[in-house]
């Protein structure tokens, strides 16, 4: 089964949409590209913005598609883009079993499969206009060293706003510190709301986040631990604000203080590393933000020898947006390329290449290279402002104590650690050979583990 180019005119909502997925009709822009036996099904992962690539599958009888992508255009350009790869057979849909992701969206559609999607009037589009490539502007050697130095000077207003939001930080940190940590805990939203719109202002979008979800993290803690927990977080203010005064350039810290380099510069960093590899889909967590976002994180673990243990790929959608599907299924393994953002520890990273699964791969976990208490301050010594730090526990078992709190205990009895609320069903009480976990300072939160019967994943 096949399509034209004029199918995919026609299905395009507008000539923005059909430039854009001309732009996308490249292979370097997709990975596990497939297509049912028949060839009636087609689906493919596409780079986006974000760490996740976009699901996009289509149905080819009757031009019915879905897309993970939070476009409202409806066929979107991913959509468009892979229709195209197929119209022109740009890259070859190799049939395979379907997966599942593909078959959820089938299943969910066959009610109304008979009924074809609306086709925008091809009258106000044009396919060759679409193809057209955009000549090259050749730029005035003044007009470039203008935007030059304008851009030095934004950099440097921009850093002077950081800092003068940092000082503003700083005194409001002595002055909770002056008027109590009871009242501080008690207030703690309220007075944090106002010191992150203050950073907002002051350009320190990422560090104000961090502040306004200070609340929520203290009220995580038993009410006795709150003190302690509200100094912790405090002192870590301070060290990431004067580490940013020492080396305002330094990479790393901007991202922790300011904001993150784009997924283009990312992958176009000789220096980010990488690791081509076999991934395990730990979990995923989903928060919804105060400021309006949702934070999506997958946790990966790396199967290989070598290369970063631990990776953490990270999206960012509006609340407003609506519920948006993950690109993975915790337990789920395939091999695929990532690229880290530089660090002294890379953990965040983005998801370059995913090949098709592979049912075929049957790794072990890899044991804990390092003692357990080095795996829990390692990390901070590095960057001591961490929030999370994931780490793999040896040999051990959950269990409650009489108030009901869990409690993790190594096989050997030398370590007991606390665990968030998190930790029920198979996961207490089991012994567990491996258990992959965060640590944030205070809770372990588990997001998967092996056991003498198979893997256990938080929600199990």
């Amino acid at each position: 089964m096949a399509i034209d180019l004029k199918a995919v005119e026609q299905l395009a909502t507008d000539q923005s949409s059909l430039k854009a997925a001309a732009g996308l009709a490249k292979p370097a822009k997709w990975s596990g590209v497939g297509g049912s036996p028949d060839g009636a099904l087609i689906w493919g992962e596409c780079a986006g913005s974000g760490a996740n690539p976009y699901r996009v599958m289509a149905d080819l009888r009757d031009l019915g598609n879905k897309c993970t992508c939070p476009s409202r255009k409806f066929p979107c350009k991913h959509v468009l883009g892979l229709l195209w790869l197929n119209a022109e057979s740009i890259v070859q849909f190799a049939p395979a079993d379907t997966p599942a992701w593909v078959s959820d969206w089938l299943g969910r559609r066959r009610g109304t499969s008979a009924a074809k999607p609306a086709t925008a009037p091809a009258g106000d589009k044009d396919l060759r206009a679409a193809r057209a490539v955009e000549p090259e502007v050749t730029e005035d050697p003044k007009d470039v060293a203008r935007r030059v130095a304008q851009a030095a000077k934004r950099n440097e207003e921009t850093e002077r706003a950081i800092l003068d939001a940092l000082d503003a930080l700083e005194q409001w940190i002595g002055d909770q510190l002056r008027l109590g940590l009871s009242s501080f805990i008690d207030d703690a939203t309220a007075r944090c709301r106002r010191i992150a719109a203050r950073l907002v202002d002051g350009k320190a979008a990422a560090l104000a986040g961090r502040i306004d979800e200070l609340p929520s993290r203290l009220l995580a803690l038993a009410a006795g631990d709150r003190p302690r927990g509200a100094i912790v977080e405090l002192g870590k203010l301070v060290l990431l604000a004067r580490a940013f005064r020492a080396t305002p350039r330094d990479a790393e810290i901007r991202r922790a203080v300011a904001t993150s380099e784009t997924r283009e510069t990312v992958l176009a960093d000789p220096q980010a590393p990488r690791a081509n590899g076999h991934w395990e889909v730990l979990a995923e967590q989903v928060q919804t933000r105060r400021d309006g976002l949702v934070s999506q994180t997958t946790w990966l673990l790396n199967l290989a020898g070598s290369g970063p243990r631990f990776a953490m790929l990270l999206d960012f959608f509006p609340a407003s947006a609506g519920r948006r599907g993950s690109v993975f299924t915790s337990g789920e393994r395939f091999r695929g390329e990532l690229v880290f953002y530089p660090s002294q520890q890379p953990l965040r990273a983005l998801l370059v290449r995913r090949d098709a699964a592979d049912e075929t791969l049957a790794h072990e976990w890899p044991a804990p290279d390092e003692a357990l208490s080095e795996a829990l301050t390692r990390p901070l010594l590095a960057e001591p402002w961490m929030l999370d730090v994931p780490l793999l526990l040896p040999q051990g078992r959950i269990a409650r104590d009489d108030a009901g709190h869990a409690w993790w205990r190594s096989g050997d009895g030398t370590a007991t650690l606390p665990v968030a609320s998190n930790a029920e069903g198979l996961l207490c009480g089991t012994d567990l050979t491996c258990s992959a976990a965060i640590w944030s300072g205070s809770r372990l939160t588990i997001l998967a583990a092996q056991t003498a019967w198979g893997r256990i994943g938080s929600h199990d």
